[in-house]
């Protein structure tokens, strides 16, 4: 059965969805199946694959609010290995039709029970927000993994996050753990870069990756082509980056088995 992994941070703009896509690419790559759900109204995560959000027939929007199996939402994509469960904009307006749903935070967990036994992985990308689409995420969620930028301002909003987690570890699901946190726009020239890593090493100690995500001309390309950067260009230092997190995401995984 799949591991589900929410890529979360409700600050926008820090490689949350650059790593759900590359991560995912990397990951299938080195031979896992993997699903990438893309539960954000913005659809970066389905445009990042190339996919036409114009011609998908359907959507997490109607998985969740319509019935669909997600089995009947899932895309092949052209990459080895992923595949994905597409957004369009109608996400946009669930999270207010969701409110008078029955079990209204599990609606997730429950459609993907559909998919769970043909993938390894499930990665969630999630919205950069705190709402009942991120809390249905981490309710479905065996872990959830934190892209942090490399700024001033990186650590602010985690506690809310982390206070949320707890609550859903609370109320609705007692067994979800963090995954990890990966360091992105990552500059190590840089005396505030440093400064971060250890403010981030002491708000999470033993659960900060060692590879980092460096900034990066073709990881900021690769989505205008369709494409994770691995494929748009194999040698760049984004695609090198994604590739040494996917074996240490790996590695983790294999020794905690």
């Amino acid at each position: 059965m799949a591991k589900t992994i929410s890529v979360i941070n409700q600050k926008g703009g820090v490689g949350k969805t650059t790593t759900a896509v590359n991560l995912s690419a990397a990951v299938g790559a080195l031979g896992k199946r993997v699903l990438l759900a893309d539960i954000d109204p913005q659809g970066n995560s389905t445009s990042g694959y190339g996919i036409s959000k114009r011609n998908i027939e359907n959507s997490t929007y109607d998985m969740l609010i319509n019935g669909v199996k997600a089995s009947d939402v899932v895309v092949k994509t052209k990459f080895r290995n992923v595949d994905l469960l597409p957004s369009d904009m109608n996400l946009a307006g669930a999270e207010v039709e969701m409110i008078g749903m029955d079990s209204r935070e599990s609606l997730l967990k429950k459609a993907l029970t559909d998919v769970w036994e043909n993938y390894d992985y499930i990665f969630l990308d999630c919205p950069p927000s705190l709402g009942i689409i991120t809390i249905n995420a981490l309710c479905a969620s065996d872990t959830f993994l934190v892209p942090i930028q490399c700024e001033y301002y990186a650590l602010e909003g985690l506690a809310q996050l982390m206070s949320t987690v707890r609550q859903i570890k609370r109320l609705y699901n007692p067994s979800i753990e963090l995954e990890g946190v990966l360091l992105t726009m990552y500059d190590g020239r840089l005396n505030l870069t440093s400064q971060v890593v250890a403010e981030v090493k002491k708000f999470f100690p033993q659960k900060v990756y060692k590879s980092t995500i460096p900034r990066n001309v073709r990881l900021s390309e690769a989505p205008s082509f369709g494409e994770p950067v691995m494929y748009y260009d194999r040698n760049s230092k984004g695609a090198a980056a994604y590739a040494d997190f996917a074996e240490e995401f790996l590695k983790k995984q294999a020794r905690e088995n």
